[in-house]
């Protein structure tokens, strides 16, 4: 018998029912918010609302509003807003103990082990975990830390369209220029690459694969090609801010040869990708290609605790004690959550369930595309779609992005965007979504679709 409640039980009953947005008590903490908040807040200026509580993939504002979650929490809610299979364990485990540091308990060893156990199948049974703060950024400082220690090697290659964070090493391997212009200097000797992009290059797949592994060989192999001391690759294997890009076939194993033949680690960022938002345990499944390092934090906290990890093979583990270190990596409630999501994917099948609900998303979608030639692209793997519009001409369009989502929010639906140009709709609901709710919520995106494409049309 499956651990926890249906996926059809875990959700508010009348969703979406929503009156005029914002209403009163929002504005009211709205208002607040900018007065006595940071500047840097920004999430709020594109959706204007205050949570008061959430269930399944479903959410509710302060004034009673209540929305369907297509986004999530930028991907962290997997298994839907305060899970009772995840949050009976929270419960518990709040009550004995908290923050341990690094000293072992049952809870740190149980989720070492879980995620041993769902590793792709390069690192089952030869893998490391150390855990991190409360952000992916932590996991991919750790990822960088761990290249040049065992390599020697100061350099970093990354990709065009890559987000991996906020830190310094993480900005420095993102490819933002706007987000990260305001920090520099960053990390010395970083290189990014193009990313196989096939409709924005105007390439065929093929092509774009062998363009940018061409780069990163020249890059690594070419006696000029400017970057003396390789440390590693760090990639995404779905770009998720990039603007939810696939790679064709051929990438990521093209990538795993280059840094094999070089000996240099193959690090993939799975922090947005991973923990089956993909359909597969990792992102890196879909192309049955096994990384040396991998990332992960978002949806690793279970319902929303801060939890960082890099994930690596046994022979990279050559720290000695202190060599890394975070007071945050002793998380054991966050922990515990952790788990008992991973025990609640399995036991309800949500990896086939996210696989066949997001054929059935990109299946609409398309279908609208046909009729819309704004649309112009559908792509993504399971739960973690993106829809590219461009105007009349072919260019990336923002407007239209902007346009969709204020719509969908006026209509009790949330979706967020992506993208250099934010132009595209990214859809990151939780696994838990149910086709219900996803007929629902697609019945409003198309209707956002047609009145933002058809407004666009009349200026």
């Amino acid at each position: 018998m499956a651990r926890g409640p249906s996926i059809a039980d875990l959700h508010y009953e009348e969703a979406p029912s929503v009156d005029s947005v914002p209403g009163p008590k929002s504005r009211e903490l709205l208002e607040k918010q900018q007065n006595i908040d940071s500047s840097a807040v920004a999430y709020p200026d594109d959706i204007p609302i205050a949570f008061e509580e959430g269930k399944g993939a479903t959410v509710r504002d302060v004034d009673g509003n209540t929305f369907i979650d297509m986004f999530a929490g930028i991907g962290v809610l997997n298994v839907g807003h305060s899970n009772p299979y995840v949050l009976d364990a929270v419960h518990e485990q709040a009550d004995k103990f908290v923050h341990t540091v690094d000293f072992p308990t049952e809870a740190r060893l149980e989720l070492i082990e879980k995620l041993d156990e769902i590793a792709p199948a390069g690192l089952q049974g030869n893998m490391r975990t150390v855990f991190g703060g409360p952000t992916g950024s932590d996991a991919v400082e750790a990822a960088i830390k761990l290249s040049k220690y065992n390599t020697g090697g100061d350099g970093l290659i990354a990709f065009r369209g890559a987000y991996h964070g906020a830190t310094t090493g993480a900005m420095s391997v993102t490819s933002n220029k706007k987000f990260k212009e305001a920090y520099t200097p960053l990390l010395p000797d970083v290189v990014h690459a193009p990313y196989p992009y096939p409709f924005r290059q105007e390439k065929s797949p093929q092509e774009a694969v062998d363009h940018a592994l061409e780069e990163v060989q020249e890059i690594v192999e070419d006696p000029y090609g400017g970057l003396a001391n390789p440390a590693g690759i760090f990639v995404e294997p779905i770009q998720g801010e990039g603007g939810v890009i696939t790679p064709p076939e051929g990438f990521l194993k093209g990538l795993r040869d280059i840094a094999t033949d070089n000996d240099i680690p193959l690090v993939f960022d799975e922090i947005q990708s991973g923990l089956g938002r993909s359909g597969e345990w990792w992102a890196s499944e879909w192309y049955d290609v096994t990384p040396d390092v991998m990332t992960s934090a978002k949806a690793l906290g279970g319902t929303g605790f801060p939890l960082s990890a890099t994930m690596y093979h046994e022979d990279l583990d050559t720290w000695g004690p202190g060599d890394h270190a975070g007071t945050y990596r002793g998380h054991v409630v966050g922990m515990r959550a952790g788990t008992r999501a991973i025990e609640y994917i399995q036991d309800h099948d949500l990896l086939a369930h996210a696989r066949e609900l997001g054929e059935y998303i990109q299946t609409r979608l398309r279908e609208v595309s046909e009729s819309n030639p704004q649309l112009a692209e559908v792509r993504g793997k399971g739960l973690f779609i993106g829809a590219e519009f461009v105007d009349e001409d072919g260019t990336p369009d923002g407007d239209i992005g902007d346009a969709i989502q204020d719509y969908c929010f006026e209509h009790g639906v949330l979706v967020w965007k992506a993208g250099r140009y934010g132009n595209i709709l990214r859809l990151l609901p939780p696994l838990v979504l149910t086709r219900e709710l996803a007929e629902t919520a697609l019945d409003v995106i198309e209707d956002a679709i047609e009145h933002a494409t058809t407004a666009k049309s009349a200026v």
